[in-house]
């Protein structure tokens, strides 16, 4: 594209949108990419803890003395009338 095509391009954008409104919207184009850059940053700061923190582990389960002086219920192997 040659300068003449961007001019005419220019003066459409001018007329559509008028002078004093293309200032305001490039301001809310800027504010809108600062919002996603600073969303994604959030994001890979929320990753990058997630990863960074130790997995707790599960220590192998051990029977208590508690449980272990307790008898297990017998199951009765008798019928009952």
């Amino acid at each position: 594209m040659s300068i003449g095509h961007w001019l005419i391009v220019l003066v459409i954008v001018l007329l559509l949108f008028g002078a004093n409104k293309i200032p305001k919207l490039m301001g809310d184009m800027a504010k809108g990419v600062k919002a996603f850059k600073h969303g994604l940053k959030d994001e890979d700061e929320q990753q990058a803890q997630a990863a960074a923190a130790p997995q707790p582990q599960v220590p192998p389960s051990q029977v208590t003395e508690a449980q272990a002086a307790k008898p297990a219920a017998a199951p009765d192997s008798a019928p009952k009338p």
